[in-house]
């Protein structure tokens, strides 16, 4: 594959599964990216539309980076709440529980 096409498809690649908000894919994308991006490097020179296509993909990166960041907070600040609210959680799960053990009877 060209090395103006591999790029691309890794773009693609992080713009999918960001936007799909698949975190399994974008690890694996982010993950994949170091070798690939060695192999391809090896080639030679990078001529002036792969160096744009670079730069693409370092746009798409910072961006799947970007998501991952609002995540972790959006995460951090249920976590957070579930901590806060736990006394509650539990007194609701149990009162629950003795719901279910009345109707059962």
């Amino acid at each position: 594959m060209p090395r103006r096409a591999a790029l691309d498809a890794l773009t693609a690649a992080l713009a999918s599964a960001g936007a799909a908000r698949d975190w399994v894919a974008l690890d694996r994308a982010v993950g994949a990216l170091s070798a690939q991006l060695r192999v391809l490097a090896a080639s030679g020179p990078w001529s002036p539309a792969e160096k744009r296509a670079l730069e693409a993909l370092r746009a798409q990166h910072d961006k799947a980076a970007e998501l991952c960041e609002a995540e972790l907070e959006l995460l951090g600040a249920q976590m957070h709440e579930m901590h806060a609210n736990k006394a509650g959680f539990i007194a609701y799960a149990l009162d629950n529980e003795t719901d279910i053990e009345r109707n059962q009877a």
